[in-house]
């Protein structure tokens, strides 16, 4: 992950929380907050159970993240394979951007709620009549697998990481930049209720995305030039003296002593 990529995750994480997290997950804290917290709760006491949803929601974001990134693994085979991969997760990343500025209706058709389900109606009951403080940080998670444009985009980035670790890390990055918004959304509610506010920063959120798609897209574009001028060179090279696969070594750089080679 370099810094573009970090900037890009991070920005994406502020703004799309103002603009697209109030509005997805803004009534579920408000039914949280007016079922289980206490009016006379000292804002240390009503903190303390906020910071244990979000704890929860960014806990369900790393562990999603972690799978998504395992299963991007497996895309690793060679730098063909690996543009393939960052060119799809390109496209999507821009169309998800598209359509968080309004552009397409994308979005709206795969996020469809979990409220629908008998086993998710069954957790959040239970947790939303419990008394045990471990119940805000179960819901946090119950949250954290809503489904959500902003965690779907994401998790495509997650996958072009290529590794387990780095796509919970991008996922976990991601959900604690989006606490700020979420954590203080309880004080605050009129500030980001407010509709040209939250719109301007959807805008911002989207453009971010498109811009992180390009540049995904862009690495699409180096590792299938590094694959088709490797190739090139393997295939002309003696491989009597020179025994390098074409995803281990770039033209030229394979010689002897070097990712295998042998001298005869």
């Amino acid at each position: 992950m370099n810094g573009i990529e970090l900037t890009a995750i991070i920005s994406f994480a502020l703004l799309g929380s103002i603009g697209h997290c109030i509005g997805m997950c803004g009534g579920f804290i408000m039914t949280y907050t007016m079922a289980k917290v206490k009016p006379g709760d000292s804002k240390i006491t009503q903190s303390f159970y906020h910071f244990l949803y979000n704890f929860g929601r960014v806990t369900s974001y790393t562990l999603l993240g972690a799978v998504f990134g395992f299963f991007g693994s497996l895309w690793q085979i060679n730098p063909l394979t690996r543009a393939v991969m960052f060119f799809f997760a390109g496209i999507l990343m821009i169309i998800m951007g598209l359509s968080f500025a309004g552009k397409l209706k994308f979005l709206n058709s795969i996020e469809i709620p979990l409220s629908k389900y008998n086993w998710f109606k069954r957790i959040f009951t239970y947790q939303m009549n419990s008394g045990n403080k471990s119940s805000f940080f179960i819901l946090g998670m119950l949250n954290g697998l809503f489904p959500c444009g902003l965690v779907y985009t994401m998790l495509v980035s997650a996958i072009t990481t290529g590794s387990a670790l780095y796509g919970a890390l991008v996922m976990f990055i991601f959900g604690i930049f989006t606490i700020p918004t979420l954590f203080s959304f309880a004080f605050a509610i009129s500030i980001f209720s407010t509709s040209k506010f939250r719109s301007f920063m959807i805008q911002l959120a989207a453009l971010t995305i498109i811009v992180f798609g390009t540049w995904t897209m862009y690495k699409a574009y180096l590792q299938f030039d590094y694959w088709y001028y490797t190739k090139s060179s393997v295939i002309k090279a003696n491989e009597a003296v020179m025994k390098c696969g074409a995803d281990k070594c770039g033209a030229g750089k394979c010689g002897v002593g070097k990712c295998g080679a042998q001298q005869k």
